[in-house]
């Protein structure tokens, strides 16, 4: 059972970090809350799952100028303009920002888009990542104890 949480916080990380509409931090919150769980290891599981599901866009972004104009593609020209010009003006820091909802995953598709390394993609990333799991985590345990 307790490998099953880890595998399941693990998939709900990997696929929030795609462009699929999920949510990893809820369930987070509710393994810390349980108190059956490490935290190192629950903070390690999903930044690991959310940033390999970041590399998964990365890669889909160095390959995606011959699929963006597919009806089935999940990003709007319109979006993926908007983020590339947001990439091309800041650059691979804009990448600290591929925590947050809506314009983080889009963020690491562009990185794939505009050839970032991935070294530094793969650094940045997990930082930003790993730390919003950190904050999250020390928000839910100062407030519950």
């Amino acid at each position: 059972m307790i490998a099953g949480a880890y595998l399941g916080l693990f998939l709900a990380a990997f696929g929030a970090a795609t462009l699929l509409p999920l949510q990893s931090e809820a369930l987070l919150v509710g393994l810390l809350l349980s108190g059956k769980y490490g935290l190192w290891a629950l903070l390690a599981v999903a930044t690991l799952g959310n940033v390999l599901g970041s590399l998964v866009n990365w890669w889909l972004g160095r390959g995606i100028e011959r699929f963006h104009r597919r009806r089935w593609f999940p990003v709007s020209p319109r979006h993926l303009e908007k983020a590339r010009a947001h990439y091309q003006r800041y650059g691979h820091w804009s990448l600290l920002l591929s925590w947050l909802p809506i314009i983080g995953d889009p963020l690491t598709l562009v990185a794939g888009v505009m050839r970032e390394p991935l070294g530094r993609f793969l650094l940045i990333v997990t930082l930003a990542k790993g730390a919003r799991y950190a904050v999250l985590a020390l928000v839910t345990l100062g407030w519950v104890g």
